[in-house]
């Protein structure tokens, strides 16, 4: 169902998850790719990318503010090593004051 005449999420995955496998693509064995996007984007995309159904995508929650996933490649495809995870490691401190 549109909400507010805006895109379904099915479309919001369409569009979104094909530019993210196309940079995937592109990056060196050890590259990293940081995709920034609203936490809706970012939810629609991971469940396509994993191959759930669009009525499981709702099962994988929100993202709050600030926080990240993290996906990696498996032997059989994508999978979800993170999710909205938020703690950044300690610093480290040096003894000088």
């Amino acid at each position: 169902m549109r909400r507010g005449g805006g895109e379904l999420e099915t479309e919001v995955a369409d569009r979104a998850a094909p530019v993210v496998l196309e940079h995937a693509e592109k990056l060196p064995d050890d590259g990293t790719l940081v995709v920034v996007s609203h936490g809706g984007t970012i939810r629609t995309t991971i469940g396509r990318l994993l191959g759930l159904e669009s009525y499981h995508w709702e099962g994988l929650g929100g993202l709050s503010n600030c926080c990240w996933s993290v996906l990696g490649e498996g032997a059989r495809g994508w999978r979800l090593l993170e999710h909205n995870a938020g703690t950044l490691p300690e610093p480290v401190l040096g003894d000088d004051d």
